[in-house]
């Protein structure tokens, strides 16, 4: 079972912990080492972001509007109705991963994007199961870009021609339970980074083959 519950409340998708968590992501509004009881995500239409509106500025607001200042803010124009939790244990760690999967916006790492494409992304909450060094976090969050990449491999969409390997605007959140003693490395071997890339990986393609199969029947009913 995940640390945490999740509750969809249009136009929030929330993740809240019984306890404050250690955090690292690269969040508009609150990036870095921060500690928090809850991930919020905000569903967004493409009309919200003209390009005169600063998207760090809107998500601010309209969190703080919303009770939810606190919390780690993420944001998307993927329907957040559409999220998938998955769980995977190793040894005696059992990590988590909350994910909405969009893949509008998908590309290859190191390729040009012509920004021509609707904005879609993935933004997950990897949660570790164990008390996390900091070291031990930034080697998780890699493990969570990795299991994200593999997922999105997997799944055979092609942009130019090239497999793509995730979004323009991906991100991603480790947590883990405040407290010592805190594991010094969470790797590829490690019983925190098999169950965390296993959590994240089939979130990920669960939500990536919804979406997939979303276009599908869209494309049938023209």
């Amino acid at each position: 079972m995940p640390a945490f519950t999740a509750r969809w409340t249009p136009p929030f998708l929330v993740a809240e912990f019984s306890e404050p968590q250690n955090m690292l992501s690269w969040s508009l509004t609150r990036p870095g080492f921060v500690v928090a009881r809850s991930v919020v995500w905000l569903e967004v239409r493409d009309g919200d972001l003209p390009v005169d509106v600063d998207p760090a500025e809107l998500l601010h607001r309209r969190m703080n509007e919303a009770g939810h200042g606190e919390a780690v803010h993420l944001m998307t124009s993927r329907s957040l109705a559409q999220h998938d939790l998955a769980s995977a244990t190793a040894g005696a760690v059992t990590s988590s991963c909350l994910a909405t999967v969009g893949l509008s916006n998908a590309g290859r790492v190191g390729e040009p994007f012509d920004g021509r494409a609707p904005v879609g992304t993935i933004n997950l909450l990897a949660h570790v199961g164990t008390s996390l060094s900091e070291a031990a976090c930034i080697e998780a969050l890699s493990i969570a870009a990795e299991a994200r990449t593999a997922a999105v491999m997997d799944l055979g969409l092609r942009r130019d021609g090239h497999i793509v390997t995730g979004t323009g605007t991906d991100c991603i959140v480790v947590a883990s339970p405040r407290g010592n003693p805190a594991i010094p490395f969470a790797g590829l071997h490690t019983d925190a980074g098999i169950s965390l890339g296993r959590a994240v990986y089939d979130a990920v393609r669960d939500g990536g083959l919804r979406w997939l199969a979303e276009r599908a029947a869209a494309g049938a009913e023209r």
